[in-house]
């Protein structure tokens, strides 16, 4: 069974960074676009950053300029860099396959606090 496990939860002040990781497993990662996506309190899911399989990337705009997304195909590992953290980015962060009909079962998430 395809797995994803997300890390890198974490409680910042508004302008910190944290750095996200998502370990996948069972699946050939390396052929595969990986997407970033997040969901804030009674809001659904969203979109925040995506990386082919050859590293292009695409961002929201809400993140534009603050996120990184990344990829080590070596350790079946896609990053997300995040800088100039707002409370607008509090959410529980999961990683997976892109687009959406290739997509597999949900991980667990890691939530991301900001707050002062």
């Amino acid at each position: 069974q395809v797995q994803l496990v997300e890390s890198g939860r974490g409680l910042v002040q508004p302008g910190g960074s944290l750095r996200l990781s998502c370990r996948a497993s069972r699946f050939i990662f390396s052929i595969f676009a990986m997407a970033w996506y997040r969901q804030a309190p009674g809001k659904q899911r969203e979109l925040v950053a995506t990386i082919t399989s050859g590293g292009g990337t695409l961002y929201a705009d809400s993140v534009k300029g603050r996120f990184t997304i990344s990829r080590d195909n070596a350790k079946n590992t896609v990053y997300l860099q995040m800088n100039n953290l707002k409370p607008e980015d509090t959410a529980v962060y999961y990683c997976n396959k892109h687009p959406e009909k290739a997509r597999v079962d949900w991980g667990q998430g890691t939530q991301v606090t900001v707050s002062s």
